[in-house]
């Protein structure tokens, strides 16, 4: 039997959002997580691609585990990211799936993918975009509902559009 627990799931979610929100607007804080570069290490990110990115692209990194330590993706692979933070997976994910791929990420704080657009932008990176939108909301057509700190690739829809999140407000 269990029981429910005493948390207001929309505080929770305006905390969350606030604390993020400082990560993109501060990305060189004090926080109770590790963030950027050092983050990424801790995390065995490969020390080449992280020392290639750009400081934008990578200060206000603040994930919690290595979606690529379970390998690389495939060239032309579509890839949708829910809490997409700062970029860094997404620009990661960019790289490997190349110009025949797609990458969306999804986020729910206008902070973070105003910092996510710029950087892939200064990057010059076509293959990636940035929405707003929640773990709670989005679905991709192909794979089903997501979960938070999902990130989910796709090879098999027949087209990029199959892939991007819907009724996530995108």
């Amino acid at each position: 039997m269990s029981e429910a627990l005493p948390v207001d799931a929309v505080a929770l979610r305006d905390e969350v959002s606030a604390k993020y929100r400082d990560v993109a607007t501060n990305p060189h804080g004090t926080f109770h997580f590790h963030t950027g570069r050092p983050l990424a290490r801790r995390l065995g990110y490969d020390e080449a691609v992280v020392a290639q990115m750009p400081e934008s692209a990578i200060e206000a990194f603040a994930g919690v585990g290595n979606p690529f330590s379970q390998g690389a993706l495939n060239p032309g692979e579509r890839v949708v990211d829910l809490g997409s933070g700062g970029g860094f997976d997404c620009f990661v994910t960019a790289e490997q799936v190349g110009s025949a791929g797609r990458v969306v990420g999804v986020d729910m704080t206008d902070e973070m993918l105003a910092r996510s657009r710029a950087a892939a932008t200064a990057m010059g990176l076509g293959n990636v975009e940035f929405r707003k939108g929640s773990s709670r909301t989005c679905r991709s057509r192909t794979v089903g509902p997501m979960s938070s700190s999902a990130t989910a690739s796709s090879t098999s829809a027949p087209t990029s559009d199959e892939c991007l999140p819907r009724s996530c407000g995108c």
